[in-house]
């Protein structure tokens, strides 16, 4: 019993001993199988790339290769290249179209918002879309102050058209022509009152929400055409002072040949002195922004009579509150536009002077599109002299029934 117990213990010895081995070998033969695979994996992704990265190196290795290069290049097709430059500048014009339409929506919707909000009434006109308005040609507003009426009355009787010609004009040629005005500090009171009696004799008056002063013309000029361009869906935008003589034709005409372009500035183009000193004309209290003493002006057009186009109209509609306002409204206008994509147009027939000067130049065949005296910033004793201008320097007036704009 003895010795067969020894042999039973032996035999369990040299299982366990062969167990432990046989575990060892196993778990050598698992390492080398899976380095094995790995190995294998590796050899076939780096011995068979796809084909995007085999097309990659053999683009590399034609790159290296500069005369391969330089032969692909040269047989491009110019044509092709061409109309490949050409589809990009196609592409670009119709997303600068898209965004343009994009920010007349917006301007409507915001013009909508605030009457809302600040309880005015909105009439159907405010309510359709921009591209269910009628579609005008141009906004003529003249500005003008409560004691102006004599001022007001002679333009009447020269240049702007009244009663059933005005809607006549309004109808076959897309122009609007108002007398720009805002209210008196007393709303209501006895200059308010008489503007209403005024224009419910003429109806030619575009009444807005600004008190009237004559420090307060940047901030005039900037909600008239806030007003206008949420009002009347047009191409052009002008601003005229009522001392001032236009020929309406001659400037539909001269607006026309802009009317692809969509951010212009149309008028005289100056770089006055910036004046410092206190008391006299056209002081500008904020001159240390202009640099140092006796610096000019940057580019703008005089304030006799300047045009701006839908987009540049808009801007403003749209930032209003945020554009700031300098002592002269000139100045004011053109500082708006810096920095933006604007195209500035000169035109020196928006800014002649009275007979003889525009006498003359009609004379010629070129009819002045306004005429004033630079030393009155306007006619000088407009009252009395402008019929007298308007019959020297006049384009007639069957000028504008006949012209096609």
């Amino acid at each position: 019993m003895k010795n067969r117990g020894d042999q039973q213990a032996s035999r369990n010895f040299v299982s366990q001993k062969w167990t432990f081995l046989l575990c060892i070998s196993s778990f050598c033969a698992g390492l080398l199988f899976t380095n094995r695979m790995w190995t294998v994996s590796d050899s076939k992704l780096i011995t068979r790339p796809n084909g995007l990265e085999s097309e990659g190196l053999k683009l590399v290795s034609e790159g290296c290769d500069l005369r391969k290069l330089q032969m692909k290049n040269v047989r491009r097709d110019p044509k092709q290249i061409f109309g490949e430059v050409s589809n990009t500048h196609q592409a670009i014009q119709t997303l600068d179209k898209t965004i343009s339409s994009l920010e007349m929506e917006l301007a409507a919707a915001r013009s909508i918002q605030e009457s809302i909000v600040n309880g005015s009434p909105i009439s159907q006109e405010d309510t359709r879309s921009s591209s269910e308005k009628r579609k005008y040609l141009m906004v003529v507003g003249v500005n003008t102050a409560f004691s102006s009426r004599k001022r007001r009355d002679s333009v009447r009787a020269t240049w702007m058209p009244q009663g059933e010609k005005r809607k006549k004009l309004e109808e076959e040629k897309g122009i609007i022509m108002r007398f720009v005005i805002g209210h008196s500090a007393t709303v209501g009171g006895i200059l308010d009152r008489a503007i209403e009696a005024e224009d419910r004799k003429h109806g030619d008056f575009l009444r807005l929400d600004h008190v009237e002063g004559y420090l307060e013309l940047s901030a005039k000029t900037k909600t008239y055409f806030a007003t206008a361009v949420n009002m009347w869906d047009a191409e052009f935008y002008i601003k005229v002072d009522d001392d001032v003589h236009v020929n309406i034709a001659t400037l539909g005409h001269t607006l026309v040949r802009h009317r692809k372009k969509k951010r212009v500035y149309i008028g005289c183009m100056k770089s006055g002195p910036v004046l410092a000193q206190k008391g006299v004309r056209y002081h500008e209290p904020e001159y240390w922004k202009f640099g140092e003493s006796g610096n000019k002006y940057f580019r703008h057009a005089t304030g006799q009579l300047y045009a701006i186009s839908k987009d540049l109209a808009t801007y403003i509609s749209l930032n209003q509150h945020v554009l700031h306002k300098y002592a002269n409204e000139d100045v004011s206008l053109g500082s708006w536009f810096i920095g933006l994509d604007v195209e500035h147009i000169d035109d020196r027939r928006l800014c002649c002077g009275t007979p003889p000067d525009c006498e003359w130049k009609a004379q010629a065949g070129n009819i002045c599109v306004a005429s004033f005296d630079w030393t009155c910033s306007g006619i000088c004793r407009s009252v009395d002299r402008i019929k007298e201008v308007h019959r020297r320097c006049g384009e007639g007036e069957n000028a504008v029934w006949s012209a096609t704009f």
